[in-house]
């Protein structure tokens, strides 16, 4: 069930913050009612459904005008603003509907001139649907339970039974001035009506004050809901009600790197650019997903389509289905199916690009949603953010197709509907035309992530477009960087040295994001002493952490780079120790010595599969390696003080971790270079490589 979330106490202190001006409180409201909706993602997801308010305001001339507040494109409600809210005057708007017909290119410019502020965002694209309702607080959702009942061969006489002529239906039309014009006819014919369910699409409520048009949104959603559950029969398993599950990473880190490497071919084919990255995956495996990937219907839900025209631009209208025979037959069969997939699209665009003189250019054809038999479903795109809201709509989605195909069944809009908004230009719009990252799509997980250099890299490959996977043996440590580095990342902790730990990591870097494309493989520590005094189990312990973990995580991210067999890089941290040593460093600095030698054996072997092998040799950084105390009694040993001893190089000036990150991402983006060592010292001589 939705939560009921207004707080009256809250509600009049965001009115009394407004102002005393009416229009100002009204829409400090609506934008207060927006959060409450966005927050809840059983009612609107990533930027879907709009709200808005009607109030008088002033004009320059202090004529005093009918005002239309309306979301605005590019905002999302659970974290609407007033601003957020651009105003339009109302007048010019419902002139409009006195017209035979109005282009989307005319509605979009006719809106835009009513604009009161020039530079505010373009409204939503049902703006003129909320300017002929005429109440003055209008929401809009696709919640889950209205998207089951809106795809119901039976929708209007279910509504009828539901709400006794409370809520009216509206027929499916596109976006724009003909759905709004059909919806102001339908309630005019039936002016007593609450709300709208709009057949094939989604809801509207309203009333003539906020808290009232919010409460009967959520009233008529759980009215639904309870219809739905009592006509089913049997619990409704949600993301919600089926709360957090772990995910399956031994099965994801065998299929998941297969089907991105198959995808990638298939992305760059389509971009001509065999440089193309590969997509980001996110998958999902709770117990709802499982109790769906269970039906014996799962094939026809497939072919039937998305529970709303709106998600068509996230997830293309199908998913790729992998049944459990497809995914145990290995690479040739999953590749067999993405192809079948890419031609089936390719067969739609071409049926219906035909009822279009002006043609439609093809959108790149491989799935961007996949659901795998015994795995999860998974949202792919080309990065990180776009593959959650694949997934995120994807879940949403299989709850709806199960809860209409269970209560009379789900049959969302046609095939060539569905083209015409996957290829409207508005919709389009809402994507964006921003260029990728220099390394957008690309996976990198940092060992040691937590620490001065790891943290420092970690965020540098994540200003390049990169989701980063962290990995340190501090889990305070990890999840302080966590919050650093933001939602779109993510890590684990655990002891690198422990057996199976790289493969672990690798693996549960497989599962969150698909696969790998960039080992950093940083951690290490130093321990001190003369070789003639040195345990042999300190030794041991240095070579564990300095030089096996490095190998045995180069040899696990290897097998991901095999599976997805486009390539990869690994890139080592390497101290100037292992060609400069320092007396009492011995310990750390010959396993660094053959990590150095390990890195150029990996280049030798690795560069025939495409994998790239290099590494920076760095000396004198601020680090769990070089703290404070050890900093301070190296300076006095040199009758110096911190800051000089720190400078000691040609350059005269200290080396700080940023600038080993940089280092890290030049020689990731070096798409020639292999089997090199950057030194990133200020000026060793002593250090230099040749």
């Amino acid at each position: 069930m939705v939560a009921n979330l207004w707080n009256q106490h809250d509600a009049d202190d965001i009115a009394a913050r407004a102002g005393n001006d009416p229009a100002d409180r009204a829409l400090a409201l609506e934008a207060y009612a927006s959060r409450l909706i966005g927050s809840d993602p059983a009612m609107v997801q990533h930027g879907g459904g709009n709200t808005s308010c009607k109030v008088r305001r002033r004009d320059l001339l202090g004529d005093e005008i009918d005002v239309l507040h309306v979301k605005g494109s590019g905002w999302d409600l659970g974290h609407m603003r007033p601003e957020g809210m651009p105003g339009l005057r109302l007048e010019p708007l419902l002139r409009l509907r006195a017209l035979d017909r109005l282009s989307d290119e005319d509605m979009v410019n006719a809106a835009r001139s009513a604009l009161l502020g020039a530079t505010a965002p373009n409204p939503s694209v049902e703006v003129l649907l909320h300017a002929y309702l005429p109440h003055a607080f209008i929401n809009h959702t696709h919640a889950t339970a209205m998207l089951a009942l809106a795809d119901l061969p039976d929708a209007e006489s279910v509504v009828q039974e539901i709400f006794g002529g409370r809520v009216a239906c509206v027929p499916f039309f596109m976006p724009g001035f003909a759905l709004a014009r059909a919806a102001a006819e339908v309630y005019e014919a039936n002016p007593r009506v609450e709300g709208l369910l709009l057949l094939k699409h989604g809801h509207f409520a309203f009333a003539d004050d906020a808290q009232t048009a919010y409460e009967r949104l959520i009233e008529q959603t759980n009215l639904v809901e309870d219809w739905l559950r009592a006509r089913r029969g049997k619990p409704m398993t949600t993301p919600a009600t089926a709360g957090p599950a772990p995910r399956p990473t031994a099965e994801a880190a065998r299929i998941l790197p297969l089907l991105r490497g198959i995808l990638g071919e298939a992305n760059a084919a389509f971009a001509e650019d065999r440089d193309a990255a590969m997509p980001v995956m996110d998958l999902r495996a709770g117990p709802n997903v499982a109790e769906f990937l269970m039906r014996d219907d799962l094939e026809t839900l497939a072919a039937r389509g998305v529970a709303t025209p709106d998600h068509v631009i996230r997830t293309k209208n199908r998913p790729l289905l992998l049944r459990r025979q497809t995914v145990e037959a290995g690479r040739d069969a999953i590749d067999r199916a993405v192809a079948a997939y890419i031609d089936d699209y390719v067969a739609y665009f071409t049926r219906n690009v035909a009822r279009h003189p002006r043609g439609k250019t093809m959108l790149n054809p491989a799935p961007t949603l996949a659901w795998i038999e015994g795995l999860g479903i998974v949202g792919m795109g080309r990065d990180g953010r776009a593959a959650k809201i694949a997934a995120d709509l994807a879940e949403q989605g299989i709850v709806a197709m199960a809860w209409g195909q269970d209560c009379g069944g789900f049959q969302p809009v046609g095939e060539a509907e569905i083209f015409d908004m996957e290829y409207w230009s508005l919709e389009q719009a809402k994507l964006g035309k921003a260029g990728r990252a220099a390394l957008g799509g690309r996976v990198v997980l940092v060992t040691g992530g937590a620490g001065a250099i790891g943290l420092a890299t970690a965020q540098a490959f994540a200003a390049q477009g990169a989701n980063v996977f962290v990995v340190d043996l501090s889990e305070d440590g990890l999840a302080d960087a966590l919050k650093t580095l933001g939602p779109d990342h993510d890590g684990m902790a655990l002891d690198i040295t422990e057996k199976g730990a790289a493969r672990r990591a690798t693996d549960a870097c497989v599962a969150r994001f698909g696969g790998l494309d960039i080992l950093v493989s940083n951690a290490g520590a130093a321990w001190s002493g003369e070789m003639k005094d040195m345990d042999d189990a300190l030794l041991r312990r240095s070579f564990e952490l300095n030089f096996f973990a490095h190998q045995r995580f180069s040899r696990a991210a290897t097998h991901v780079f095999e599976a997805q067999g486009r390539g990869g890089q690994i890139l080592f941290n390497i101290s100037k120790q292992a060609v400069n040593p320092g007396r009492g460093f011995g310990a750390y600095g010959l396993p660094k010595a053959a990590t150095f030698f390990l890195l150029r054996q990996l280049a030798l072997e690795l560069g025939p599969m495409g994998v790239r092998v290099n590494g920076v040799n760095a000396d004198r950084i601020r680090s769990g390696l070089l703290d404070d105390d050890f900093i301070n009694e190296r300076a006095r040993a040199r009758g110096v003080d911190a800051a000089t001893y720190m400078a000691g190089n040609l350059l005269g000036r200290e080396v700080e971790a940023h600038h080993v990150a940089q280092a890290f991402v030049t020689l990731a983006l070096s798409e020639r270079t292999t089997a090199h060592v950057m030194t990133v010292d200020g000026g060793n001589i002593e250090a230099a490589l040749r």
